[in-house]
Parts: structure tokens; sequence; C-alpha cells
């Protein structure tokens, strides 16, 4: 992925850290699909989901819409990033190319912060799948998120 913002790697405010992570424990959807998000810096976020049989699809692969609903929350989540305290993110759209099955033991979705301004951010995601420790990647997302100030996530 190419990001300005991700691969400079500015510190992160901690409050920043903990709001972030705050309001990943909150999202339902995450925890209803066993997914964790083990990696959060400043424009940068990685989600985790394991493969089980709650998240296929008829074939076998993990379904496409968990596969869009963790590039989404990998994104929206890089984007939190970036938004000052107080401040929630809401996406407004995205575009997802599915490049191959989702299939191998986990699934790995990298968001990051392609641009900020004050109202939008412009996101990307990749999601690979993980076999055998090989990554294959499977699908492309492209993000714009909205930036509502002073509109906090209901608790």
């Amino acid at each position: 992925m190419n990001s300005a913002l991700a691969s400079a790697n500015p510190a992160l405010d901690p409050q920043v850290l903990q709001a972030v992570q705050d309001s990943f424990s909150r999202q339902q959807a995450m925890g209803l699909i066993r997914a964790t998000m083990p990696l959060v810096e400043a424009g940068l976020v990685e989600i985790h989901l394991p493969h089980w049989e709650g998240v296929q699809q008829q074939h076998g692969f993990v379904h496409g819409g968990v596969v869009g609903m963790i590039a989404d929350s990998a994104g929206g989540y890089a984007a939190m990033t970036c938004t000052p305290l107080g401040a929630s993110v809401l996406s407004v759209e995205y575009k997802l190319n599915f490049l191959a099955p989702a299939k191998g033991e986990s699934l790995l979705a990298r968001g990051c912060v392609v641009r900020h301004g004050r109202s939008l951010i412009v996101t990307q995601a990749e999601v690979l799948a993980v076999e055998k420790g090989k990554q294959t990647l499977c699908a492309l997302m492209q993000q714009t998120i909205m930036v509502m100030q002073g509109r906090a996530e209901k608790s």
C-alpha cells in the first residue's frame, strides 16, 4: 500500500490509541466474527480474523461480506487514529475488489490512511489470506470516511 502517513509512522497519542481500542471493543460485529485488532499505529491498523465455520460461504471460503467488514473496519480505525479526540468516524463509501478466494487459516486486513482532511479521510485496505505462513492478497479496498466532529460514539 502507498501511504505517506503510514510510512512516516508518527507517534500515536496514547489517548487516541485508547479511544481506538475502546471503540473496537464496543463494535459487537467484530466480536461476532472473532476479529481482533493487534496493531494500531498512526494511520495504520491491522485486523486479524481466524477462518472458522461461522464466517464461511457455501464453498468454504470466508464470505465476501465478512472480507468487506474487516477491510471497512481496518480503514475506518486507521482513519480514527488521525482524528481529534471527541470526534468519531463513519464510512460513506468503499469499493472492494476481490482478487483471490479468502481461504487459509486466517485473514489479515491492513488499513492505512492515504489522505486526511478535517471532514473527509481517504483510506486503503488490503486483505491477505494466510495459509501455512504464506500471505495471498485476496482483496483491495479504497474508502472514504467522514469525520464527525463532536459526535461521540454510542457507549
